[in-house]
């Protein structure tokens, strides 16, 4: 399984037989889509329709299975809604025995029943751009320990070639309150069984594909 980052939330996940696209909404901030024909769409939130004609369009909770990836869409509180909201949707995609999880605009507290379907985590996605657009660096932080994920991946950050609404948090002031330093920087995450250690959480800097 290998993943690759594009800016803003917009991550890819790819295995031979599949590729699967998150948040693909970089159209609307000024740069190219990058969504193709017969990928899978996954959407935490809301979103216009892709330019390309996926296999499949996935933006609410439920049980998916496709070419062998089962995607898990579990519901969650958006960063600024009130408690009882729940009209975003983290995604927990398992491939073999690697467990990807995306969480989108989320707010950073988690419920037990959360948890329980989130379940053990190799690989945490998560924004860190914060200024009251999605969750900052400390929320970011709060989610890593609450999880336990064996490596991180940051997104929606600072990005001059994109036109955020609100200004994103450069990721170096994020870094900073995470008090993480990269263990790798690449820009395709290539995940095999075995790569992480337990007790462990790796800090893996993407750079944009």
């Amino acid at each position: 399984m290998d993943i690759e980052f594009y800016g803003a939330n917009c991550l890819s996940v790819g295995t031979k037989d599949v590729r699967i696209v998150i948040d693909d909404d970089l159209a609307d901030l000024g740069s190219k889509a990058v969504t193709k024909e017969g990928n899978v769409a996954i959407f935490t939130g809301s979103h216009g329709i892709p330019a390309a004609s996926p296999r499949l369009i996935i933006d609410s909770p439920g049980e998916y299975e496709v070419a062998g990836i089962h995607i898990q869409g579990i519901p969650a509180r958006a960063h600024l809604e009130e408690s009882d909201v729940k009209n975003t949707t983290m995604y927990k995609i398992v491939g073999g025995d690697i467990r990807v999880l995306v969480t989108g605009h989320i707010y950073p507290e988690l419920s037990e029943n959360q948890l329980e379907a989130i379940g053990v985590v190799d690989v945490l996605c998560l924004p860190v751009g914060g200024n009251g657009y999605t969750l900052d660096a400390a929320g970011a932080l709060q989610l890593i320990k609450t999880v336990e994920p064996h490596a991180v991946v940051l997104t929606h950050y600072a990005d001059k070639a994109l036109n955020y609404e609100v200004p994103q948090q450069e990721l170096g002031e994020a870094l900073k309150v995470i008090s993480m330093e990269p263990t790798v920087t690449t820009k395709k995450l290539k995940l095999k069984s075995g790569d992480f250690a337990e007790g462990t959480t790796d800090l893996i800097l993407l750079e944009k594909a």
